[in-house]
């Protein structure tokens, strides 16, 4: 299933797409005749109680079409990030492919190309910037503006020390996420969270799949294109840890909660890792696609 949060009338809901992915059913169509059930109003509140059998319901209910001639059509309506204000920051693994880790690590002077753990670091979502929407290029403070396409892990349910055969178990599911990235500020800081956290720096979408439509271990096709130029391509495959690790490792000591956002790294092809540099400018588009989720699209203000 493919969620989505979306705007219609002036007000926020949720909802699925049907089968052709042409049309959104909002979420109360698939909780109506339930009494005593809350409609769950925001995508952190499905994900709250959502369940297999409730997932096993909707999932039956799309494939016989009942409402499809009441959905919306996609058209219509503005779509936002499918968790627009996540609750926590979101947490980010640094350097996270081989091949990113060694272009960065050419122009950062870091001693340690090759991480011998995951490096985190926290990204400031709020909001989080939706499909179509602008990313703010913030004349006179960005001057080296980079983009980082990245698969991320929504969880769907409390964890702390994970075993790594039960990782899968945690997650909700999947969207794309650009880390969008100040590079003068990031290294200016020493680190990185004030230089990956200007406002509109968190590009999310456009979809929220659920792990159910997505075989696990997890071997997506993961591209970046700026103004049709393919930049970046690559495959989740090639995570250095990979995501069973990475929930098993950040849950040690660490409760997980529903709705956290893990985004697990970029690939190489950045702009900071071209010579000369490719850095992003106002007016330039820029496509994160990752097979079976779909692309997010912005472009530069």
């Amino acid at each position: 299933m493919y969620f989505v949060t979306y705007i219609t009338r002036e007000e926020e809901k949720i909802g699925v797409y049907d089968q052709q992915q042409k049309k959104i059913i909002p979420m109360e169509y698939f909780f109506n005749g339930n009494e005593g059930v809350d409609i769950p109003k925001t995508m952190l509140e499905l994900i709250e109680v959502f369940t297999e059998e409730l997932g096993e319901n909707m999932e039956n209910t799309l494939n016989q079409g009942t409402f499809s001639n009441e959905g919306i059509d996609r058209g219509e309506v503005k779509l936002l990030a499918p968790i627009p204000y996540p609750r926590r920051n979101v947490f980010c693994l640094g350097k996270n492919y081989l091949d990113h880790a060694k272009e960065v690590g050419t122009v950062l002077g870091d001693q340690e190309e090759i991480p011998k753990a995951p490096i985190y670091f926290s990204k400031v979502a709020a909001p989080a910037t939706g499909d179509g929407d602008f990313i703010d290029s913030h004349p006179g403070i960005a001057q080296k503006l980079d983009y980082e396409v990245e698969l991320a892990i929504v969880i769907g349910k409390e964890g702390k020390d994970i075993p790594l055969e039960k990782a899968e178990e945690y997650i909700f599911g999947y969207t794309i996420l650009n880390d969008v990235s100040e590079r003068g500020l990031q290294k200016l800081h020493g680190q990185w969270h004030k230089g990956k956290s200007l406002d509109t720096f968190c590009p999310m979408g456009p979809y929220l799949v659920h792990r159910s439509q997505i075989p696990f271990p997890v071997e997506l096709g993961i591209t970046c294109r700026v103004n049709g130029e393919l930049r970046q391509n690559s495959n989740t495959r090639n995570l250095i840890f990979d995501i069973p690790q990475i929930i098993h490792d950040l849950s040690k000591g660490m409760t997980l909660r529903p709705g956290d956002i893990i985004a697990t790294g970029t690939p190489a092809g950045v702009g900071m890792g071209f010579n000369p540099f490719k850095f992003l400018n106002p007016g330039d588009v820029v496509e994160c696609s990752i097979e079976k989720i779909g692309t997010l699209t912005n472009t530069v203000k």
